[in-house]
């Protein structure tokens, strides 16, 4: 069995879960699915090859959460924010005071333990309405601590079912022990988007703060992060393997 598709399986009980939380995201799971045996993914996806990679993709295409599940009943969690992964009880949120920056306190998110299963992330999602038609930019200051795996930003776009734009600066990591440092991500939202989503993620080991957290939108001149999907050949090529 192929080693992507055995990760797959591996990670079935938490997309399970996640599934649960909106009959909708199914949908978007069995196109990641069926993308990993060949067929393409939503045009402007992108699709890594790793396996523990696949999972963490494919778990962020599928937090999407009805406004009525939006309180969050992790009193530390940061008001207007959600603690949700794929193993949100291996990892703990809230406010930092110690932590602060440029004035403010810093939002935090850690593994509890050195070496947690699957990723968490702080996130928030919200309608597309007001930014519909525009460039949108995710800005925030983060510094990190033993990410041993990696860390990031996420923000996506989604057109009720169907994920139109997406990143997760996984070709980018926060990596390590770092200072504060500024990151961002940028996409489009098009004109009948309905929903956007963003947030921070940690993946198995460390924390992560967060600071100075704007979102906004850009000129179209501002270029975008996501990265374009591989253009695809016009048709078959040597079906006799003649080289």
């Amino acid at each position: 069995m192929p080693a992507d598709i055995l990760h797959l399986r591996q990670c079935g009980q938490a997309i399970s879960f996640l599934s649960t939380l909106r009959r909708t995201s199914q949908r978007r799971l069995n196109a990641v699915l069926i993308a990993t045996r060949g067929s393409r993914l939503p045009r402007t996806a992108t699709l890594t090859t790793s396996p523990a990679a696949l999972c963490i993709l494919m778990l962020l295409f599928s937090i999407h959460l009805p406004a009525q599940n939006q309180s969050n009943k992790n009193t530390a969690v940061p008001v207007g924010w959600l603690l949700a992964g794929s193993n949100p009880r291996g990892y703990e949120a809230g406010l930092d005071p110690q932590a602060s920056y440029h004035g403010f306190p810093s939002a935090y998110l850690k593994a509890k333990q050195s070496a947690t299963e699957g990723f968490g992330t702080l996130m928030q999602e919200f309608s597309a309405g007001q930014y519909a038609g525009k460039r949108v930019r995710l800005r925030a200051s983060v510094k990190a601590e033993e990410v041993a795996d990696w860390a990031g930003l996420w923000m996506r776009v989604d057109k009720g079912s169907t994920i139109v734009s997406f990143d997760n600066m996984m070709d980018r990591p926060i990596k390590g022990t770092t200072t504060w440092q500024d990151y961002e991500v940028i996409l489009d939202v098009p004109q009948d988007a309905t929903s956007i989503a963003f947030g921070i993620l940690v993946n198995k080991s460390g924390s992560v703060w967060l600071n100075s957290v704007k979102f906004e939108s850009v000129g179209l001149d501002v270029p975008t992060t996501a990265k374009a999907p591989a253009r695809l050949p016009e048709g078959p090529a040597n079906l006799n393997f003649e080289n």
